[in-house]
């Protein structure tokens, strides 16, 4: 016992806390409405330094939540990096705002098409297949890339993309006795543990409370190899924002002294 309370009661408090949190899960984490659509978009122009960019409306990534290898089912919670864990994937807005989360087998958002909005798109890495349909996904071109058009747009793509990862970043700086070492709770209580740090974090930022995100090097976050190397669905819509990035914002004026028709 710590602090002469019985676990019984500090697990039963800490329960009945986390689903206090989680009933307000999809009040604090929710889509942009299609007002705020814009300022999103907006946003990701700002931190891409390209208007290019004011079509995407979040950014998707994963990360792994290590845990204990529970006492059934170990193998099924056995990662491709040797080690126990639970998947956390989410999207976030360009201030790392999560605006979808999910926690264990790859979430709703492509099977169920609710995001990115039609004429929008979301950016992944290059773990995520380059979509245009169900979702709009566009990830970055594959190295080492063919010309300075694809490397200009890689070098964007990344820097957008990067909030999500700050977004992780503070997540586990915020809590770091949660996902700086193995969670000791049952599995089936993994997924109510993250979402209620998502959701602290959500209000966090709605108050003014941000923490600087450590750098840490965690290997399991590294995004795993694609496995289809052919052309992708997403490939059209990849090149015409490549080309957009790269376009001049202003003609030449010179080009204007001349009439070419």
């Amino acid at each position: 016992m710590a602090f002469d309370i019985p676990k019984s009661t500090v697990h039963d408090i800490v329960h009945r806390i986390s689903r206090a949190v989680i009933c307000i899960l999809k009040r604090v984490i929710t889509f942009p409405t299609p007002d705020d659509l814009e300022e999103v978009g907006a946003g990701f122009a700002q931190l891409a330094g390209s208007p290019a960019f004011c079509t995407v409306a979040g950014a998707i990534d994963g990360c792994h939540i290590r845990i204990k290898a529970p006492a059934s089912d170990a193998p099924c919670y056995f990662n491709r990096k040797l080690f126990h864990s639970a998947q956390l994937q989410a999207i976030t807005d360009h201030k790392g705002k999560f605006i979808d989360i999910f926690v264990g087998y790859p979430g709703p958002v492509y099977t169920g098409r609710l995001y990115a909005p039609a004429g929008k798109c979301i950016l992944g890495d290059g773990g995520y297949p380059c979509l245009s349909a169900p979702i709009c996904l566009i990830t970055p071109y594959r190295e080492p890339v063919q010309n300075p058009v694809q490397a200009c747009f890689n070098a964007k793509h990344a820097r957008v993309r990067n909030v999500v990862e700050r977004a992780f970043g503070m997540l586990k700086t915020r809590w770091r006795s949660i996902f700086f070492k193995a969670l000791e709770v049952s599995p089936a209580f993994v997924p109510e543990v993250v979402a209620c740090c998502a959701v602290l974090h959500n209000l966090c930022l709605q108050n003014g409370d941000i923490v600087d995100a450590e750098v840490v090097e965690d290997p399991a976050d590294d995004p795993p190899e694609p496995q289809n190397t052919e052309a992708s669905a997403g490939e059209d819509v990849q090149d015409n924002l490549a080309a957009a990035v790269s376009a001049p914002d202003n003609c030449v004026p010179a080009l204007h002294e001349h009439d070419y028709l």
